[in-house]
């Protein structure tokens, strides 16, 4: 009887830190993913703000279908191949698990240096990413983070309405 009352209470226990567990869960996911909205939302609307256009919203629909990509078509090879949708899109692959959304949208403004608005063309390896970040049209964000099965990092962002028509400059 003693020893059926031991394994009980240890049973019991248990399911205790579980359920503990799944409620701490949640706030740690929801925590991470505002992180991550933050991320976004700061470096894209620091780099409109410098150019004077409007900041960014940030859209969850746009959101999973950068998820919905990046898990279906990239998580394999963890290829910059783009999608097949009618969004703007900016694509980040970087080596390992460490790269955060602050990475990504570093990267992609990294690339003002080599654009020149007065003549509205790229001086130098790209700068794509970089204008449609400024795109003033575009009113509305939506990112995603996967780990590939490489161990490596896709960052896959989603704009609406798109960017980057050419001929027309981004602000």
């Amino acid at each position: 009887m003693a020893r059926n009352l031991q394994i009980l209470t240890s049973l019991l226990l248990s399911i205790s830190i579980l359920l503990i567990l799944n409620q701490v869960k949640p706030a740690d996911a929801k925590l991470n993913r505002t992180e991550f909205i933050n991320e976004v939302l700061e470096g894209h609307n620091a780099a409109r703000q410098a150019v004077g256009v409007l900041p960014l919203r940030w859209e969850d629909l746009l959101a999973t279908y950068a998820r919905i990509y990046s898990s279906r078509e990239r998580r394999e090879d963890c290829q910059l191949i783009h999608s097949a949708g009618k969004f703007g899109e900016n694509l980040f692959w970087g080596q390992g698990r460490r790269w955060m959304a602050k990475d990504a949208i570093a990267a992609w403004v990294a690339e003002k240096q080599w654009y020149n608005y007065d003549n509205n063309s790229c001086t130098g390896p790209e700068c794509g990413h970089y204008t449609q970040i400024i795109w003033s049209q575009t009113k509305l964000v939506g990112c995603s983070k996967i780990i590939c099965d490489s161990g490596d990092t896709f960052i896959t962002c989603e704009y609406y309405p798109a960017g980057n028509y050419e001929g027309e400059k981004p602000y």
